[in-house]
């Protein structure tokens, strides 16, 4: 295989992997840059959980070259995982140990000592706000803390990269946002993320860059807005009361739009593209009123990441089928030096 330089970055190209008679992988290839975030977004069987794992040397390409933090994942496996931290899709912890517990262990298995791991474990169960839990069965932590602590285990070494993989899968939307806070403020102190997820909200609110990923490769990259961009621009939206007034509301977006109106009768709805979003929707307000019809709902809507994923592949995310010949996340540490 030839080589490439990220930097403290993630480069791919042209990864391959074979399952059998199944390619996971099939010319995947990714450039991140040093301290970003970069969101993998698809469907189960897409090839994102295979590409983590070639990408933390947990498995071998049949093709293609990768470095991460500079190194070649193939020549420089040892280089590549000390570099590198890995939190897969459920907590690695032991139930019975408390969090600074796990911790300390997790700090004498990536041989740091008991002295320096007890150290560590103090700074992080503070970094990640685990502080009065600390001495807590794991057993009774909620999700959220859960997958904080699992986040503060990955980062013993400092790792340069970090690697997540669906890592708030199961979580309530408290302890979802928790994992999102504790992602940022690790990307504030530099470290390069490689974020997979299925949720498009997750990629939206965190990804500088999001690659989605389809049937082993990349097919479309860029900013969450660029993406969604790819399916058009703002569009006017009135939501009328009375069924009646539905061919004049959508008369008067039409106008002002300059575009055929869409016409949604079953949920009284009609859109058409703008360019000017403030401008239409004022003109629209004004026109109503003019007009007297009651609106039961107004506003410019921008696309959103489900519609360009729906773009994209011909299918929205949640009703894509999953590839049972992909292997499932990696559920330890299997990154420990």
């Amino acid at each position: 295989m030839g080589t490439a330089d990220s930097g403290s970055g993630i480069r791919a190209e042209g990864l391959v992997k074979r399952y059998g008679a199944t390619k996971a992988l099939d010319g995947f290839g990714l450039d991140v840059s040093a301290g970003s975030v970069c969101g993998l977004l698809g469907p189960n069987g897409a090839g994102k959980t295979t590409a983590v794992r070639i990408l933390a040397t947990l498995v071998r390409p049949d093709g293609g070259v990768a470095t991460v933090a500079g190194h070649d994942v193939v020549r420089a496996p040892s280089e590549v995982r000390r570099r590198i931290g890995l939190v897969g899709q459920h907590a690695a912890l032991d139930e019975a140990l408390s969090g600074r517990e796990n911790l300390v262990m997790f700090g004498r298995l990536l041989h740091i000592g008991t002295g320096p791991a007890r150290v560590r474990a103090t700074e992080l169960l503070a970094r990640f706000a685990l502080e009065e839990a600390a001495d807590r069965p794991v057993k009774r932590y909620s999700g959220g803390m859960r997958r904080r602590l699992d986040l503060a285990t990955s980062l013993i070494l400092a790792p340069d990269v970090l690697f997540l993989d669906e890592p708030t899968t199961g979580l309530d939307p408290r302890g979802r946002n928790e994992v999102w806070t504790a992602i940022r403020a690790l990307v504030r102190e530099g470290t390069t993320v490689l974020l997979t997820t299925q949720y498009l909200d997750e990629a939206d609110q965190l990804a500088d860059r999001i690659s989605v990923v389809d049937a082993g490769r990349v097919i479309a990259a860029g900013t969450p807005d660029t993406l969604k961009g790819l399916v058009g621009g703002d569009r006017l939206e009135c939501v009328v009361r009375d069924a009646e007034t539905l061919a004049t509301a959508a008369e008067i977006v039409g106008r002002i739009s300059g575009a055929d109106a869409d016409i949604d009768r079953d949920g009284r709805r009609v859109s058409a593209p703008v360019a000017d979003r403030m401008t239409a929707l004022a003109g629209l307000l004004a026109a109503l009123a003019d007009a007297g019809i009651d609106a039961e709902d107004v506003a410019v809507r921008r696309p959103t990441l489900d519609e360009a994923f729906l773009h994209l592949t011909g299918r929205p995310i949640a009703t894509a089928p999953t590839d049972p010949t992909e292997p499932t996340a990696t559920t330890e540490k299997e990154v420990a030096a």
